[in-house]
């Protein structure tokens, strides 16, 4: 095998931004987005379950893990999806989702993404590009709990329930809106 012909790297990115769903529906439609995982992190316990995090004692997030490549979409782009899609202005909660399972977080997997996250941040606040400060907290990835399987695909299984249709269904569409040039084709 040549160098050329070596398979393309792939990068992991772990962003929490409310309910997994929202998040997860919208990164399966990004060219260059190999797979979306819904799950865990940012907390203390081992193999937390819906339950657990739910409750709000775990201190973990509600969080996607997201399989990329980066000759396609890089970390930014997806960094800038992400602050399109949700709120991060918006301390422990996004709309009717309150705790701190539902915080704005970005898990960096490595120094480069720390970097480009706070950077993002940081010309996001001085553009004034919402009203209110970035709460989004930029740490260091830890242990990724991957969701119960019913949680995969949860929208594209379930998107006549009113959850879907009514918070669900909206990020898509503005995402849709907002990055047709990021929309995977055929999507």
């Amino acid at each position: 095998m040549t160098k050329n012909d070596a398979p393309a790297a792939r990068e992991t990115a772990i962003l929490a931004g409310g309910c997994f769903w929202c998040l997860e529906a919208v990164f399966k439609e990004v060219n260059g987005v190999e797979s979306v995982t819904s799950g865990y992190i940012g907390g203390r316990v081992e193999a937390p379950t819906y339950r657990q995090v739910c409750d709000g004692g775990t201190g973990h997030a509600e969080a996607v893990q997201i399989v990329f490549d980066p000759a396609v979409v890089s970390y930014r782009d997806l960094l800038e999806i992400f602050f399109v899609i949700h709120d991060p202005t918006s301390l422990n909660r996004q709309g009717n989702d309150i705790g701190t399972q539902y915080r704005s977080a970005i898990f960096a997997v490595s120094d480069e993404q720390l970097h480009t996250a706070l950077d993002l941040i940081e010309h996001m606040g001085e553009a004034r590009v919402y009203p209110s400060a970035i709460v989004t907290k930029v740490e260091r990835a830890g242990t990724f709990w991957p969701a119960e399987p019913y949680h995969h695909n949860y929208y594209a299984n379930n998107s006549d329930q009113p959850y879907c249709q009514y918070i669900v269904a909206p990020k898509i569409s503005k995402f849709r809106e907002k990055f047709a040039s990021r929309r995977r084709r055929g999507g």
